[in-house]
């Protein structure tokens, strides 16, 4: 699956790449109520935009990606000076507040997720296979403290088709990943897109605590 990122990247098929802030992101973001200087994980980051849109809203932004090609693209397409540092294994580059760490999801630990506070998913959980979003859903649930919320948005793909990725994820599965460590909440359902059948959903998630 690795690999097949990184030659879409090299091959420039990122189709999924959106031009402007994704429109559920400002439509729900503020709902959350996330106070302005949390520091937000966003993982399997690419270079979305959206990571700016955060970041003019005074939330710091902790980005990470298996792909050097989609960081270095991220810091080329911005402005101010880029510092880079190694930290835990992984080549970080720093921009502004936004931080791009490359490397794999799965070898960041809580150690260095320590100011984290909350987290927003549009592109990371359609994106892996179903065998790995169990894994996913776990290892999210151990990086984020009790009470911080996040954002995610999700993708169901039209009846009967079953390609990918973007996988198909639907609302029962949503609900089985993440209900045992998340309260969670469906925000919006979208309309299917003409030509593709792609239906996208909102959902908020807020982390559970030790007695819930």
């Amino acid at each position: 699956m690795a690999n097949e990122w990184l030659d879409r990247w090299r091959e420039g098929r990122i189709g999924f790449h959106r031009d402007l802030p994704h429109p559920m992101l400002t439509a729900h973001w503020p709902r959350l109520a996330v106070r302005p200087g949390t520091k937000v994980l966003v993982p399997l980051c690419g270079k979305s935009l959206d990571m700016r849109w955060l970041a003019d809203r005074d939330h710091p932004v902790l980005g990470i990606e298996l792909v050097p090609e989609a960081i270095e693209q991220f810091m080329a397409e911005g402005k101010g000076v880029t510092t880079r540092y190694h930290q835990a294994g992984f080549a970080v580059c720093r921009q502004g507040s936004v931080e791009l760490w490359c490397g794999d999801f799965f070898h960041f630990h809580i150690e260095q997720a320590a100011e984290i506070g909350a987290f927003y998913d549009r592109a990371s959980l359609i994106a892996l296979p179903a065998a790995t979003r169990q894994r996913y859903a776990f290892h999210l649930a151990q990086l984020i403290p009790p009470g911080s919320r996040g954002l995610l948005i999700s993708l169901e793909r039209a009846p009967g088709d079953g390609g990918g990725p973007p996988f198909d994820v639907s609302a029962e599965e949503i609900r089985e990943l993440f209900d045992p460590n998340f309260r969670v909440s469906l925000l919006e359902r979208g309309e299917p897109e003409a030509g593709s059948g792609f239906r996208e959903s909102a959902w908020a998630l807020v982390r559970r605590g030790p007695v819930e």
